[in-house]
């Protein structure tokens, strides 16, 4: 077994990467240019079983992110299967920055991101995911099923509500009904990345730990950027046990959140965060004064580092998917509706 440390100095967009040491992966199985990334949710799933399956489909290579507990059949699995690589991280670290990490570790065009607790349902190979879907878009989330084989409501839209004393952006889930639908995120991280628009982006924001809150900074993000996800039924993935249920409590993740995606104003040509939010931003906060404004002001600068990368702001793009979120997704049309 070879085991060799790495430690990455940064990530090609937002954050760091955390250290992790890599194991064994040292045989290609296939040249689709589509790999697997398994993350690890815990529980006792046969192992062997699963792998002989990721290896039926094709893909190139499989990554499996394990966490900080110890793994004591790492070394006999590497020897028994030597296609996968085995990525050992030494601390307790979010879905999102596994992720991050396996899209660091690959060459390959594309990956595809599921649970140790899923199975592929269809019988859809890596080849024929890569024809399909390969080059299209930043991600293509699957249909996914319970263990009673219900379709659940994977998809999100954002939408745009505003009374007599307040405006909000909220989301609403949704089930599939047909190919090719608009949805706000990867739901559970589930999907067919491709890596290069992936890296662009940044990844998922390794500060914001809080899941779902994570997956929201990631798509809404992908969607002022000018990249678009979409869902299919060609690939239809079913979880062995319990679906995971979704927890949007607002904490120290939404603050993050809404100062990057939610608060930002766009301007003819580029996007803002103007001063004049700060002073509801310390009201809801929780924060006192300095503590605040510190954050308020650190977000500030990101939005003004990043500000020619957004194409419009959210409540642009939340009217819009209310108007045609079927049609492919334009920055010009975004834009033209947002802002004085």
């Amino acid at each position: 077994m070879s085991t060799i440390p790495i430690t990455f100095s940064g990530f090609p967009g937002e954050g760091m990467l955390p250290s992790y040491t890599a194991v064994g992966g040292s045989e290609r199985m296939a040249s689709t240019g589509l790999s697997a990334v398994l993350l690890n949710r815990g529980g006792r799933y046969p192992r062997r079983t699963l792998f002989q399956e990721l290896k039926k489909i094709g893909f190139d290579y499989i990554l499996s992110i394990e966490g900080p507990q110890e793994r004591y059949d790492v070394e006999d699995l590497s020897g028994r299967f030597p296609f996968i690589r085995f990525i050992l991280v030494k601390d307790k670290i979010t879905p999102g920055e596994g992720i991050n990490l396996a899209a660091a570790e690959l060459s390959g065009p594309y990956f595809f991101v599921l649970w140790n607790d899923h199975q592929f349902f269809n019988g859809i190979n890596a080849s024929k995911m890569t024809e399909l879907f390969g080059g299209r878009r930043l991600c293509t989330v699957p249909a996914v099923q319970n263990s009673r084989f219900e379709i659940l409501h994977t998809l999100s839209s954002p939408v745009y509500c505003r009374d007599s004393r307040k405006e909000a952006i909220r989301t609403l889930p949704g089930a599939p009904a047909k190919e090719n639908q608009s949805t706000l995120f990867p739901y559970d991280w589930l999907g067919f990345y491709d890596r290069e628009r992936f890296l662009r982006l940044g990844g998922f924001d390794r500060e914001i730990v809080h899941p779902h809150w994570q997956l929201m900074d990631f798509g809404f993000r992908s969607y002022l950027w000018g990249e678009e996800l979409r869902s299919t039924q060609v690939i239809r993935l079913v979880y062995d046990g319990a679906a995971a249920l979704p927890d949007s409590t607002a904490e120290n993740s939404y603050r993050l959140f809404y100062l990057k995606n939610l608060a930002p104003e766009w301007r003819s040509d580029h996007a803002y965060l103007p001063l004049r939010c700060f002073p509801g931003y310390l009201a809801r906060s929780g924060w006192d004064l300095p503590g605040a404004w510190m954050e308020f002001s650190r977000e500030r600068r990101w939005v003004l580092k990043n500000q020619n990368r957004f194409q419009c702001d959210a409540r642009s793009l939340a009217e819009w998917w209310e108007s045609c979120p079927d049609e492919p997704c334009c920055p010009d049309e975004l834009s033209a509706g947002a802002g004085p």
